[in-house]
């Protein structure tokens, strides 16, 4: 929290923090009359609202697939393999995400090539960029983000089940009326974080990911500032940056979290 205050000053590193002079909010200023400014706020959130439309809901109904399986064996198995993407480190992922773009030597290219399809440069279009980081996210975690709400769902009473079978309950009566209920609390409480961190996507593999033909729709507020602190030298407007980004999140998770409480009763204090 100290380093805080860099934001506030023209931060030089021989002159430290405290002997560097003091400049108010010029920074924030800097960063909010720069031309990137509405670019990287439009890319972030762009990315991750689409980012939380997407991974939200498919834990939860993978969830629920897993708890109607009953040949263990088959659950076991299918879970281990939606569990296993999430330990692919992001260097990795993306390099397996540019070797099967590739449009000349991509795996997806080569097969495509063999029914005299063309597979475009995706990597090289800004409109595809938000849409490839999105589902990539959702086949390397949506196992692992479902863990929770299996294990939440482990621990509902199995006489419901068995009272709502001898009533009649189809599956979907059962869903509907037990595992959902069960998992209401979990998944507010989860989306409550999840909106906590909507100005915060994941810097390494949006770094990775990015070059000159998508930075229109890849340059995002983490990138921004890792360029202007780490390559240009520039640490107190990085640090303003960073600053009013965590402020946001700030916001939005207290925002959030007043809302659930007044409709469901359901929060995090």
């Amino acid at each position: 929290m100290y380093g805080v205050i860099i934001a506030f000053k023209d931060f030089k590193p021989a002159e430290g923090i405290l002997g560097s002079s003091w400049v108010g909010i010029q920074n924030f200023q800097q960063y909010f009359n720069s031309y990137q400014f509405w670019v990287t706020i439009k890319n972030t959130v762009v990315i991750s609202l689409y980012t939380i439309l997407a991974t939200f809901p498919l834990p939860i109904i993978l969830a629920l697939m897993c708890n109607q399986m009953r040949a263990k064996r088959f659950k076991r198995v299918f879970q281990v393999s939606t569990y296993l993407p999430h330990f692919i480190s992001t260097v990795v992922m993306c390099g397996m995400i540019l070797l099967f773009l590739s449009p000349s030597s991509g795996v997806i290219a080569k097969l495509l090539g063999l029914v005299g399809i063309q597979l475009p440069n995706l990597m090289g279009m800004p409109q595809a960029f938000s849409s490839i980081y999105v589902w990539t996210e959702v086949w390397q975690h949506t196992g692992w983000d479902s863990i929770l709400y299996i294990a939440t769902l482990s621990a509902v009473d199995p006489t419901l089940y068995e009272a709502a079978t001898i009533d009649g309950a189809s599956k979907w009566h059962r869903i509907r009326h037990i595992d959902l209920p069960a998992l209401s609390s979990t998944a507010i409480i989860m989306f409550i974080l999840r909106m906590g961190n909507v100005m915060s996507v994941g810097f390494e593999k949006v770094y990775l990911l990015q070059n000159t033909l998508n930075s229109g729709a890849s340059e995002i507020i983490s990138t921004y500032v890792y360029k202007m602190g780490m390559i240009s030298n520039q640490y107190s407007l990085s640090s303003a940056i960073g600053l009013f980004n965590n402020v946001i999140n700030l916001v939005l998770l207290l925002l959030v979290n007043w809302i659930s409480k007044k409709m469901s009763d359901t929060s995090l204090i």
